[in-house]
């Protein structure tokens, strides 16, 4: 049993990662060097054309214009990031490689541990008689996806680089007993078992962290454009989702077809 959920969670759950680290290039990481250079100042939030410069400091969400940015330009052009290794070492930036490596190593560590989770799940559930199938992993992958990203979400959604945010001790119990919380109602819905009480239960937990109300900052502001963090939280969801999936049936599937380690005496 041992061998078969380290060799279904962590080789289907890395496969995961680096699946999830191709999307997070294609979709997630231009939306997120933009809002960098938004948080650096090297591009900034234009105000509405019909504001008047005396009145730029004053409105929310909005950063004062640099003196460097040009007056008519309404959509700030990003720098390249390839091919610049040298000129971000100068400035203390981490080289575009390195941080692109890193963020592989990342994710495929991340994404190897929720596949350790997913496996515990089909090691439990089979001793109950459960039979797992490569089509019941995605719906367990679906059920992670909830649990992991979209119930968190609804209180505290993927953030830009500098973002104002509340606490982040608080932020992280909330989203941690939301995961909980979540993770719980789920398995008691899948189970099929306790009545009406059961889907009482469930539904308490599902409302519970929501009702509580994650943690908010006082007020809300940034500089980058909402539109921009908008289009990264919406991406960041997508490529979780489609991750999760893929997380889900590769590691049913290594499930069912990696055989138990057989024991044998050891030699003398």
């Amino acid at each position: 049993m041992t061998y078969r959920m380290l060799a279904s969670g962590l080789i289907a759950g890395f496969a995961a990662g680096l699946f999830a680290a191709l999307l997070h290039f294609a979709f997630i990481q231009p939306a997120l060097l933009v809002g960098e250079l938004y948080e650096q100042g090297k591009i900034v939030h234009s105000t509405s054309a019909g504001s008047s410069a005396s009145d730029n400091h004053l409105m929310p969400g909005h950063a004062e214009p640099a003196t460097t940015a040009p007056a008519t330009s309404d959509q700030p052009q990003a720098a390249p990031v390839d091919g610049h290794e040298d000129h971000a070492a100068a400035e203390g930036e981490t080289p575009t490689w390195k941080r692109n490596t890193l963020t592989v190593l990342f994710t495929g560590l991340t994404y190897a541990a929720y596949g350790l989770f997913l496996a515990a799940g089909f090691g439990l559930v089979g001793t109950w008689g459960y039979e797992v199938t490569p089509v019941r992993g995605i719906l367990w992958g679906l059920c992670g996806f909830l649990a992991f990203h979209l119930a968190p979400a609804l209180g505290l959604p993927p953030e830009l680089p500098g973002t104002i945010a509340a606490d982040l001790r608080l932020r992280q119990i909330w989203w941690l007993s939301t995961v909980l919380a979540t993770g719980g109602a789920l398995a008691i819905l899948a189970s099929g078992r306790g009545g009406v009480l059961g889907w009482i239960l469930a539904g308490a937990l599902l409302a519970a962290p929501h009702g509580i109300g994650a943690p908010q900052a006082e007020r809300f502001w940034g500089v980058a454009p909402p539109e921009l963090g908008a289009l990264f939280a919406t991406r960041a969801l997508g490529v979780a989702l489609l991750s999760w999936l893929a997380l889900g049936w590769l590691a049913a599937r290594m499930w069912v077809t990696t055989p138990e380690a057989e024991h044998r005496p050891a030699r003398a």
